[in-house]
């Protein structure tokens, strides 16, 4: 049907038909990777922020557990007992 092999009917999508008047008449396919790309470069683009923001708060963790408690706190710490 329609010069098209068996089961590639159901994969094609009409996005602007010849008949209504745009120009030509353009068909994705369910495997067109040209529409893929940008979104895979957004994936990317987000998972590189979320790697940078979760070095940033192991960084941000690791300095607070490194500090020294102060001698003030101590001895307060020290009468509760």
């Amino acid at each position: 049907m329609y010069g098209l092999p068996a089961g590639v009917l159901g994969r094609v999508f009409s996005i602007c038909p010849a008949s209504s008047g745009c120009s030509g008449g353009r068909f994705l396919r369910s495997g067109d990777d040209s529409l893929k790309k940008p979104q895979a470069a957004k994936a990317a683009k987000v998972q590189s922020k979320d790697r940078d923001m979760g070095a940033a708060l192991r960084s941000v963790y690791q300095k607070t557990v490194d500090e020294t408690v102060p001698p003030e706190m101590l001895d307060l710490l020290g009468k509760l007992t």
